[in-house]
């Protein structure tokens, strides 16, 4: 629970920063320097092959090595956070260490799942919002490591999770945007699943 708050001060304190930048930006503040902000991350070590119950089907590591990855809105996933890294302390006898990571926050995440702005207030800033904030890069919000095609680069963090927190961020903002409801209120009840897999079904339905 301290890992999990700790995730939740970094995520506070930096998701504050760039909404009041964006806010001091719109009443005229400097619009010429670029304002940054980074995810919380998540990361643990292991030197051994350490023996777990095969019947467990996560919260474990599969091999030793330093494994990481980045966090996005602590709150929403707390009991989940908290089980895993329980687990994890538990099986494998070692700490979790919470940090900042090298993941910049894109503006449009640090704002509530709804919230546009690219409206009025980025209007008044004068300048394009990529050049003062990081903005979403889908690019980087694929499946890789989901998909079993993620490759570590030599001296790469082993991921942790099967998604970054950008993807997360990513797929909250859709749900919101589809549903027009927020998803701390039914997220938990959502069944996530690869959709390309069953994309030949998909494609003989819209021919029938």
């Amino acid at each position: 629970k301290k890992a999990v708050a700790a995730l939740q001060v970094l995520y506070d304190r930096n998701t504050k920063f760039l909404r009041d930048s964006f806010a001091a930006l719109a009443a005229g503040g400097d619009n010429n320097k670029r304002y940054r902000a980074f995810y919380p991350e998540i990361g643990v070590t292991t030197s051994s092959f350490t023996q777990i119950d095969s019947r467990q089907a996560y919260g474990h590591m599969p091999t030793p090595g330093h494994f990481s990855t980045t966090v996005t809105q602590p709150a929403l996933f707390e009991s989940y956070l908290t089980e895993q890294l329980r687990l994890i302390m538990r099986n494998h006898g070692v700490p979790v260490t919470v940090s900042e990571s090298t993941t910049p926050i894109p503006l449009h995440f640090a704002f509530l799942e709804g919230t546009h702005v690219d409206g009025t207030a980025a209007e008044r800033i004068k300048r394009p919002i990529r050049d003062l904030f990081d903005v979403p890069d889908l690019d980087g919000t694929d499946d890789q490591i989901a998909n079993g095609t993620f490759e570590v680069a030599l001296g790469e963090a082993r991921p942790l999770a099967p998604f970054t927190a950008q993807r997360i961020d990513y797929s909250l903002h859709r749900m919101s945007h589809y549903t027009a409801t927020s998803p701390q209120h039914f997220q938990n009840f959502v069944l996530f699943t690869n959709y390309q897999f069953y994309i030949d079904e998909f494609v003989a339905r819209a021919h029938e």
